[in-house]
């Protein structure tokens, strides 16, 4: 049984007098314990489809259609006072810019405190205290953080507190939107294996936003490939990023560098992501596409079945040449 499943979502925003179709028919099943990485350039939806199923995005500026069933319920159809008990104790996020997103004026501890208070106000203090401590030491943190300010941390122990934070009720569902984006790469690599041993410590099932494809590689069983607001590929890591169907995804696995076999020349994507303010026609990607038929220009195609639980939305499936590495 699914632990999520997103159902022809489409998040709109308005702006001005214009409508901006940031996510179209977006469909996704997530098992207990899956770790799917979403992928694609930036500007392709991926945050806005996170904060969209949490319902995070200001209901002033953006229009929500479709379902999300978590754990059985429809987070879209709740009402804000049964969506609180969830977010945050069932389902958490951290977020992007993680340095950024505490309190400069404020102890981390505090703050932390503040979090746990909020979610279970009955707790006693040595309570609240001794599970903030508890989840710095499991992110590998010295106990001096705890009575720290954030501009005290480094990037790096900045990262591993938002980290901490979104643990503090050991949630079903972590959300990790570019997480480790501003990291240099060591840190990122040393972060990437410690959340890989939180999800199996904590049996998570954790949801990776990122345009990096190697992360996706290295720390995920599942891939949805999204551009311009829609998926066009999605499956388990070792099907779709080995024999990628979509020429979406053999263009973004053709720009990132090989470290085994032959060495390749990098060739980036011709040309840019289309006005998400016009609704195409066609497959939203054939404009860049060196496969695009006039069907493709006229014809907007849906996920075909591929294999087993891998999907690709193109019309040329069976005549595109594999561009895996």
């Amino acid at each position: 049984m699914s632990l999520l499943d997103i159902k022809h979502v489409d998040i709109t925003y308005h702006v001005g007098k214009k409508d901006v179709y940031a996510v179209q028919d977006a469909n996704m099943s997530i098992e207990p314990q899956d770790a799917l990485g979403i992928v694609g350039e930036s500007g392709s939806g991926k945050s806005t489809l996170a904060m969209g199923m949490l319902r995070l995005l200001s209901e002033r500026i953006c229009t929500i259609d479709g379902e999300v069933i978590f754990d059985g319920k429809d987070l879209l159809k709740l009402s804000d006072e049964e969506l609180r008990k969830i977010r945050w104790t069932e389902i958490s996020v951290v977020f992007q810019k993680s340095m950024n997103a505490l309190s400069p004026v404020h102890r981390v501890g505090k703050q932390m405190e503040d979090v746990y208070r909020i979610h279970r106000p009955n707790a006693s203090k040595e309570e609240i205290r001794s599970r903030v401590i508890e989840m710095l030491k499991v992110v590998n943190l010295p106990s001096r953080v705890y009575t720290s300010f954030p501009h005290e941390l480094s990037g790096g122990m900045m990262q591993r507190v938002s980290i901490a934070l979104s643990l503090l009720f050991n949630p079903k569902l972590l959300v990790l939107d570019e997480a480790t984006t501003a990291l240099d790469v060591v840190t990122q690599g040393q972060i990437l294996k410690e959340i890989m041993a939180l999800q199996e410590q904590f049996r998570l099932t954790r949801v990776m936003i990122t345009h990096d494809v190697s992360v996706v590689a290295s720390t995920c069983n599942k891939i949805a490939v999204m551009y311009a607001g829609r998926m066009l590929e999605t499956g388990y890591v070792k099907d779709v990023l080995v024999h990628p169907k979509h020429p979406y995804t053999q263009g973004l696995l053709k720009s990132f560098p090989s470290f085994n076999g032959e060495k390749e020349e990098l060739r980036g994507i011709p040309g840019a992501l289309p006005d998400l303010s016009v609704k195409p026609t066609g497959c939203v990607f054939a404009p860049r596409c060196p496969y695009a038929t006039e069907q493709c220009r006229t014809s907007l195609p849906t996920l075909q079945t591929v294999g087993n639980q891998w999907q690709a939305a193109c019309h040329q499936l069976g005549g595109v040449s594999n561009g895996g590495n």
